[in-house]
């Protein structure tokens, strides 16, 4: 018998309360234009955000295109530049061929989707990113969880498996902590069994690999038949949207049977525009990628030496540990009052349930400003949070 309520949405005011209760509830801050912030936050890794060259050819892109695309990718929603975007990718990372979405979280709906189904295996690494964990769900595939960064727990369930076909996924950088995954190992397992890969580059593109290609590059994947990559373009790339690289039989088969791609409106033009400056702009200045590591290195370092639980960066992503939800927050707005702005992990958006500081390296960040950063963050740490 189902009992019938006056008020169909009071369960959303007791989950809220719950929420508060527990130190979890979230919160939208507005970001002025002018704010003094010293930005540790945001994941403009390699600094280009509000660099002319970005910002012109987006405006460039807008004044010759249009506000937007206008539909579709399959009926109007794909421009010159598009073209040009996708070429100019894959070229960078080495892949064959690339196909650009509305987001990173729809490149990753779409692999995922299109390349498995029911009858088919995704085996997913357990730390993996929500956008992968929602594509494994979307797929109707066999879902089986690996460890975490273990090859032998991927190899075990790829080696039980009766699907004839079966894809591995694993982030390559995981955006939590900054710790990379074994992805030569992986691919090794994969070939041993017959299976796909398909890598979430979101932040390793600009990061790691030559010149800044990316994670699949820097573990000699670039190009390979059987890897797949997913990249974000509002990371390194300054921008929004996001884009699948790989084969280019995988690619024309996205086109035919991604349902992010074919029911989606394309990516506007100024985006398209503002990413092409920014894969322009790294590929003429290949050292950005190794500063940007570097600053990450040095967050961590000197984090470590004051005694916090700092993570050893494998990119750009530095993660500090706070003693609780309730402590990670206040930490964070303690940090923010002296105009450090800090990113703050909580559950359920860590998935081992420790809060944590988020801190994301820059390109364009100068070593007194690193210093002054862990000057904030050691003078407003909570009791517990040192080791």
């Amino acid at each position: 018998m189902t009992i019938a309520t006056a008020d169909p949405f009071a369960w959303i005011d007791t989950a809220a309360e719950t929420r508060r209760r527990a130190g979890l509830e979230r919160t939208l801050r507005h970001r002025s234009a002018d704010s003094d912030l010293l930005d540790l936050a945001s994941n403009d890794y390699l600094g280009l955000t509000h660099d002319p060259r970005v910002t012109g050819a987006a405006a460039d892109a807008a004044l010759r295109w249009g506000g937007g695309s206008t539909g579709s990718r399959l009926v109007t929603g794909t421009t010159e530049l598009h073209g040009e975007l996708e070429a100019e990718l894959a070229d960078f990372c080495g892949a064959e061929a690339a196909l650009v979405f509305s987001s990173g979280y729809t490149a990753n709906l779409a692999a995922l989707t299109a390349l498995t189904g029911p009858g088919a295996l995704i085996v997913s690494d357990a730390l993996n990113h929500a956008s992968l964990i929602d594509g494994c769900r979307l797929s109707r595939a066999r879902i089986a969880r690996a460890t975490h960064k273990d090859p032998g727990a991927f190899r075990a369930e790829l080696a039980a498996r009766d699907e004839e076909r079966a894809v591995a996924v694993s982030d390559a950088v995981f955006s939590v902590d900054g710790d990379a995954a074994p992805l030569a190992e992986l691919a090794r397992v994969c070939r041993d069994h017959g299976a796909a890969l398909v890598v979430d580059d979101a932040h390793g593109l600009g990061v790691l690999g030559p010149g800044g290609a990316g994670a699949t590059a820097a573990a000699g994947l670039a190009g390979a038949p059987d890897v797949v990559t997913t990249v974000t373009l509002s990371k390194s790339l300054a921008s929004q949207g996001g884009a699948v690289l790989g084969p280019r039989r995988v690619i024309d088969h996205l086109v035919q049977a991604a349902r992010t791609f074919i029911f989606d409106t394309g990516l506007a033009p100024s985006a398209v525009g503002a990413a092409l400056g920014a894969l322009r702009v790294l590929r003429a200045d290949p050292a950005r990628a190794d500063r940007a590591r570097e600053v990450a290195r040095s967050l961590a370092d000197a984090l470590q030496a004051e005694g916090l639980r700092a993570s050893d960066p494998d990119a750009a992503v530095v993660s500090v540990r706070a003693p609780s939800p309730e402590a990670a927050l206040a930490w964070s707005l303690d940090a923010r009052a002296r105009g450090l702005g800090v990113g703050c992990f909580r559950p359920p958006s860590v998935p081992d349930r420790d809060s944590r500081l988020r801190l994301t390296a820059r390109a364009d960040l100068t070593d007194s400003q690193i210093a002054w950063a862990v000057s904030v963050l050691t003078a407003t740490a909570p009791a517990g949070a040192r080791r």
